[in-house]
């Protein structure tokens, strides 16, 4: 057996990863930086390599394509502190068997690196290099990331699961473009948009007078998906006569058009999605056990975006960019702290349409709490009176009993006003008198005074 080769830069982490091997009964040799990996690559046989992507002199990703051109069979788990998209698919494009995010579990490691050294071999290189469409980099869609690269790597039924708006039919479509069908079609039906009878059309296709109306055959999106991928959202909705066709498909890839005897045979890759719980409809009886865990191979579950709130900001500019390129919006430190805070029962979505709002509406360059949509965010409503009057009725009476006068008593009043304001229009007077319809000139007077 020949040793482990392991390039992490983090001394501590590089002496934990060597006693997991030794655990294997294995041996394994540290280097610290890519370069005395990849001459330690060059002079020895290792049976499999764990390379961390942050190294001080290289990218561990150049350094995984340098060993894929000198070793094409030599096994390699990649780790990281970042974990992203980018990183998970290339990685897994450019051969990796693994991709572990830290803080790393070094029992998950060690299974891993079981797994490697007894069956895994590095995966074809594709030619085309991913384009990334999902933003973020929380860890909430960290697990994601992985478990996409795992199946942009695969040909297997893959399940998307969450909540409306989180961006599903969009990995749907990362996916494919990312897998070894991204050139032939990518045929998507929405199943809970269409009846009964006409889904099971659109699904399957129809003969010449199978139903009234019926003038020519037509293909069904299975036959147009011929060598490619067929993706079925909202496969929860789908009836259970339905789904006994689907399963037989599944299982056989035959089926018969509606009307039609002929059995027809199509290969194409299927994904599913749904926002319920199919383990929850099976229980209940509304969907096929058998066929489930036909369509159950590979699970993403998709995070709602409360559950990520730190990519609101990167979400926003990147829909402001592609809504308005020309236009330079950026978004204003309070709205900002607004959205954030808002809970976005509608995801990702709601998201987007709330920035297509905002586009329609913002006059200037900066985006205010003012230009958000109207119900959006209660915190920006006036506190009612009843709650307003003791805490101003104490500070009157602090003021007089300092022997104020009205005017002290109301510059003081407006200083407060002031400087709450502020804060709102990112500290630029300008833009606050625009929206509070106050003379500019005056404004800055006051301020000055105050």
């Amino acid at each position: 057996m020949n040793p482990i080769l392991i390039i992490e830069d983090e001394h501590a982490l590089a002496s934990a990863l060597v006693a997991v091997c030794q655990r294997l009964g294995r041996t394994a040799q540290p280097c610290y930086s890519a370069k005395r990996g990849l001459d330690a690559a060059a002079r020895a046989e290792f049976d499999l390599v764990i390379l961390d992507i942050g190294l001080p002199d290289m990218s561990g990703l150049d350094v995984l394509k340098k060993l894929r051109a000198s070793a094409p069979a030599l096994p390699v788990v990649i780790v990281t502190a970042h974990g992203s998209l980018d990183n998970a698919v290339a990685a897994r494009k450019h051969g990796a068997v693994a991709y572990l995010v830290k803080p790393l579990d070094l029992h998950e490691v060690q299974e891993t690196v079981r797994i490697a050294l007894a069956a895994l071999r590095p995966s074809a290189v594709r030619k085309a290099e991913p384009r990334t469409l999902l933003i973020g980099g929380t860890t909430a869609l960290q697990k994601s990331f992985v478990e996409i690269a795992h199946a942009c790597a695969s040909d297997a039924p893959v399940l998307l699961s969450g909540a409306t708006g989180t961006g599903k039919t969009l990995t749907a479509r990362i996916i494919h473009t990312n897998s070894a069908r991204a050139d032939a079609p990518f045929v998507a039906l929405h199943c809970s948009a269409l009846p009964e009878a006409l889904l099971e059309s659109e699904l399957f296709g129809h003969e010449k007078h199978a139903f009234t109306g019926a003038n020519t055959a037509r293909a069904g999106h299975i036959e147009r998906a011929e060598g490619g991928t067929l993706f079925l959202d909202e496969i929860a909705d789908i009836s259970l006569a339905i789904q006994a066709k689907l399963l037989r498909f599944v299982e056989e890839r035959a089926f018969h058009r509606v009307g039609g005897r002929e059995d027809r045979r199509v290969d194409c890759r299927i994904i599913t999605a749904t926002n319920k719980s199919l383990r929850e409809e099976v229980k209940a009886g509304r969907f096929r056990e058998d066929l489930y865990y036909r369509l159950h191979v590979l699970e993403i579950e998709m995070p709602a975006l409360r559950e990520r709130r730190a990519d609101i900001p990167a979400l926003a500019r990147y829909f402001l960019a592609q809504l308005a390129p020309q236009r330079l919006l950026e978004l204003g430190n309070e709205t900002l702290r607004l959205l954030e805070r808002h809970d976005w029962p509608g995801n990702v979505r709601e998201l987007r349409n709330v920035m297509e709002h905002v586009v329609a509406v913002t006059p200037a360059a900066t985006i205010l709490p003012s230009h958000l949509p109207r119900d959006f965010a209660p915190a920006r409503k006036s506190a009612p009176a009843p709650a307003l009057r003791p805490a101003l009725h104490e500070w009157l009476t602090q003021q007089l009993e300092r022997g104020a006068n009205f005017d002290q008593i109301e510059h003081a009043l407006e200083a407060l006003v002031l400087q709450d304001l502020l804060p709102r229009y990112d500290e630029k007077p300008t833009l606050m008198a625009r929206e509070l319809e106050i003379n500019r000139v005056t404004l800055r007077r006051k301020m000055s005074r105050l």
